[in-house]
């Protein structure tokens, strides 16, 4: 399974890596490395919860890159 990814600067240099199709699926690392480590764990413990709340993951979804004028 492939899931999404997103990585961004958080605060005191840390990496936020967050998985937007398993809403609260977030964690963070020092590196992007230890980021992607640590979703990949968080993503497991979330799929793990699913089974036993009974809740889905979205058969599908499409990502898009929409252009904002500020």
């Amino acid at each position: 399974m492939e899931l999404p990814i997103i990585l961004i600067p958080g605060e005191d240099g840390y990496i936020v890596a967050e998985c937007p199709v398993i809403p609260g699926c977030i964690s963070q690392g020092h590196t992007r490395e230890e980021a992607l480590r640590n979703i990949r764990e968080a993503i497991e413990l979330c799929l793990e919860n699913r089974r036993d709340e009974g809740w889905e993951l979205p058969a599908g979804y499409e990502i898009v890159q929409l252009s904002i004028g500020v």
